[in-house]
C-alpha cells in the first residue's frame, strides 16, 4: 500500500517559534508511520526553509529547501536535486504566517490539501479585534472591548480605557499567541508597561475588561458536523495574576489541568454550544480549540480562539481527545483524512467560466 506523504511543516517566523517546535515533536512520534509517510520542513526565526532528518531546533542544519510552484505537480527541491512531493501539508506553526492565513494561501495557491482551517477562518482567528467584533455580532458573549492603532496610540489614555472598560483591564497585542504581549493593568504605571509591550510584537492593541472567572477549555474536531469535547480546566497558581507564556511552558508548577473541568451538566453544555458556534461563526475547519471564561455566577464569555491548537506534553488539546477515548496517534490520522475529505469535496467547485469576454 502507498503510504500518503505528510509534510510536517514547523517553527516558523513567530514568538511562538519554540512552541512549535514541541507540538511538532509529539506529531512526529505519534504520527501512524503504517499509514503515512512524513518529511519534515523547519523554517528558521529569519524565515529560512530547510529539510530537517527530524523536528530539531538546529533547523538551519538541515538542507534548504526552495518551492517549485507548479500547479497540481508542487514539490519541494533541495540545491542537490532531491524532490520531494507531499500529499498533504501538516502546518505545526503556532502564531505569525502560520495561524494567520498566510501559509494556508500558498498552499492553496498550489492546489496542496491542508490541515487546519483555510484562509478566512486563520485570518479572522488570528486577530482578536476582529473575532470579537464577529462574535459580538452574532450574538455571542465577548468581554466589552475597545483597540487602538500604533499610529494613534496617543487617542488612548488610561483615563479612556478605565472608563470604557474598567479596572481592573487587559492589554494584548491584537494578533499573537501564547500570552506573549498580554498584560493586566491595575493602575496608571502598569498601563504605560502594558502599552509599551504590546506594541513591542503588534501594530494594533486590544484593551478588554478583566473577567474574574475559570480558564475553561473546549476542542472542536470536524466539519460537517463537528464534534466537541468535553470542557477542561486550568487552574493556575495564585503566583500568576493570569495565564501567562511562563505559566503555560516554563514553570512545571503553575497550573492544575482538570479534563473533565468540575462543571456542572448545564453549564458544559453552554460551555460546549458557545464553543461550536464560535466555530463555526468565525469559519474554522478540522479542528480548534476554544478558551472561556466561567464566572462564578455562571456566565459564559468566549475569550478567543486558536485554529491550531498546542501539541506538546502539556497542551489541552490533545489531552481533552484523550479523555474522549481519541488518542494521539487516532486523532493525528483524522486531522489528515479531514484534510482529505475536504480538499476532495473543494472539487465540485468550478473555476471557469464560459462568456463571450474577448481576451
Amino acid at each position: 500500500m502507498n503510504k500518503t506523504r505528510i509534510a510536517l511543516i514547523y517553527g516558523g517566523r513567530s514568538v511562538e517559534h519554540g512552541v512549535s517546535i514541541n507540538s511538532a515533536r509529539n506529531i512526529a512520534k505519534y504520527i501512524d508511520k503504517s499509514r503515512f509517510e512524513p518529511f519534515c520542513i523547519g523554517i528558521t526565526e529569519s524565515g529560512q526553509w530547510h529539510l530537517t532528518e527530524h523536528i530539531d531546533k538546529n533547523i538551519s542544519a538541515g538542507e534548504s529547501l526552495s518551492l517549485s510552484l507548479t500547479t497540481h505537480e508542487p514539490s519541494f527541491v533541495t540545491p542537490s536535486g532531491k524532490i520531494l512531493k507531499a500529499d498533504v501539508i501538516f502546518p505545526i506553526l503556532h502564531g505569525t504566517d502560520g495561524e494567520d492565513g498566510s501559509v494556508q494561501g500558498l498552499f492553496k495557491v498550489v492546489d496542496l490539501p491542508m490541515v487546519g482551517t483555510g484562509v478566512l477562518g486563520s485570518a479572522i482567528s488570528m486577530s482578536k479585534v476582529i473575532t470579537k467584533k464577529i462574535l459580538k455580532e452574532a450574538g455571542l458573549p465577548v468581554s466589552p472591548f475597545l483597540y487602538g492603532h500604533f499610529n494613534n496610540q496617543s487617542e488612548f489614555t488610561f483615563d479612556r480605557v478605565r472608563q470604557q472598560v474598567g479596572l481592573p483591564f487587559m492589554v494584548k497585542s491584537a494578533s499573537l499567541g501564547s500570552s506573549v504581549g498580554v498584560s493586566k493593568v491595575n493602575s496608571q504605571a502598569d498601563f504605560e508597561k502594558a502599552l509599551s509591550e504590546a506594541f513591542r510584537f503588534d501594530d494594533v492593541v486590544l484593551f478588554e475588561t478583566y473577567i474574574k472567572g475559570r480558564e475553561v477549555e473546549c476542542a472542536i474536531l470536524g466539519n460537517y458536523p463537528p464534534e466537541t469535547s468535553l470542557p477542561g480546566e486550568i487552574i493556575i497558581s495564585h503566583a500568576y495574576e493570569f495565564y501567562t507564556f511562563d505559566a503555560k511552558y516554563v514553570d512545571p508548577d503553575a497550573v492544575k489541568i482538570e479534563i473533565p473541568a468540575n462543571v456542572t451538566p448545564s453549564e458544559a453544555e453552554k460551555i460546549r454550544t458557545l464553543s461550536l458556534r464560535a466555530y463555526q461563526e468565525l469559519a474554522c475547519e478540522d479542528f480548534a480549540r476554544v478558551d472561556l471564561f466561567l464566572t462564578e455566577n455562571g456566565e459564559v464569555f468566549i475569550n478567543e480562539i486558536n485554529t491550531i491548537p498546542g501539541f506538546t506534553n502539556s497542551s489541552m488539546y490533545p489531552m481533552m481527545w484523550k479523555e474522549r477515548g481519541i488518542g494521539f496517534t487516532d486523532l493525528i490520522s483524522r486531522l489528515i483524512d479531514l484534510a482529505l475529505e475536504r480538499y476532495r469535496r473543494g472539487k465540485r467547485l468550478q473555476r471557469d467560466y464560459q462568456s463571450g469576454l474577448n481576451y
